[in-house]
């Protein structure tokens, strides 16, 4: 879809319906009815991908003896996809949800967001912040040790770009302000472009807009998140690059007794649950209420259920210590 994209940018033309139909059949509001098709299909989807509150026990067993890492995306995982980005709060149950989940394993937030913008909706000290897909990542202010050779994370691979992602923020802001519903948030090391408020007769228009744009920087490219045209560096970072930094800042880089789990609901999170697989270490789990094309070998539908699956290793981590010192 984006090769066609890039394609018909550079050669000037504008892009076809290809990348619309793609938009509107990886977008849930638009699956206006459920045909018999679809429910096999969905099926079949969650038979691969199955869900992690029912195969809540096998996952544990498979942790058994190694310590767990938790990363989590943010919108769409710990809060609900808006409308208005400005606007995705968390709820206070799933805040204290992720504060208790933090006091037994190590957590950190993964997201496109601005990091500071993150950590406002967040707002616990204890967690690690990755920021702009991970080229903003800050250690925990408070909090646990987890690990002996834990060291103080400060980390921006792409500060050089900030000047260049300012000048670029402004131009779209200016270029896109004649699209009815278009967003343009600046988020440090990364712009986005939302559209979802977009009427979708002007999607093409919008990403034409957009393309022009990106084609006058050759130091940035672009990629689609879910209803968003995200605007980054071109250096080798991304989601699961910050992972794998983050499990070396914890001291857990070559250790076999390592379990990683990784939340989201975006294809910027593929990245990650990519990165897990090639390590044959822990497992991502795939928010999503439509069966789509994952890495992840699990799933969840909302981020309620997500909060249950965090109350739920909660509970089952302080049980675990529990009968551990009624034994001794």
């Amino acid at each position: 879809m984006l090769q066609n994209l890039e394609t018909n940018a550079a050669a000037g033309a504008r892009p076809n319906n290809c990348w619309v139909e793609s938009i509107r059949a990886s977008s849930p509001t638009h699956m206006k009815s459920i045909t018999p098709s679809l429910l096999e299909e969905k099926r079949a989807w969650i038979i691969r991908h199955p869900s992690a509150l029912d195969m809540f026990h096998e996952i544990t067993e498979a942790s058994k003896g190694k310590q767990i890492v938790m990363f989590l995306d943010y919108d769409g995982t710990l809060s609900p996809i808006v409308e208005n980005p400005d606007r995705a709060f968390m709820s206070g149950k799933m805040r204290r949800a992720v504060r208790q989940l933090a006091k037994y394993f190590p957590t950190a937030i993964v997201t496109g967001r601005c990091r500071d913008k993150v950590y406002d909706f967040v707002k616990l000290a204890e967690l690690y912040y990755a920021g702009s897909h991970g080229m903003d990542i800050k250690g925990p202010t408070k909090g646990l040790k987890y690990n002996q050779k834990s060291k103080v994370v400060n980390f921006q691979p792409a500060s050089e770009f900030l000047p260049l992602i300012d000048k670029v923020y402004k131009v779209l802001v200016e270029k896109t302000k004649s699209t009815p519903g278009a967003r343009v948030e600046n988020n440090k090391f990364c712009i986005s472009v939302h559209f979802r408020c977009v009427d979708e007769k002007k999607w093409n228009d919008l990403a034409q807009k957009v393309k022009e744009v990106v084609n006058e920087y050759p130091q940035l490219n672009w990629r689609q998140g879910r209803m968003v045209m995200e605007i980054r560096p071109k250096i080798e970072w991304d989601k699961g690059k910050a992972l794998e930094f983050l499990l070396e800042c914890l001291g857990f880089a070559d250790c076999s007794n390592v379990f990683p789990v990784y939340i989201g609901d975006d294809t910027t999170d593929e990245d990650a649950f990519k990165i897990l697989r090639k390590r044959e270490q822990g497992f991502g789990i795939l928010v999503s209420k439509f069966p789509k094309k994952t890495s992840a070998s699990y799933s969840l539908r909302e981020p309620d259920e997500v909060m249950d699956f965090l109350q739920k290793l909660v509970r089952w981590k302080r049980d675990s210590a529990d009968t551990t010192k009624s034994k001794v």
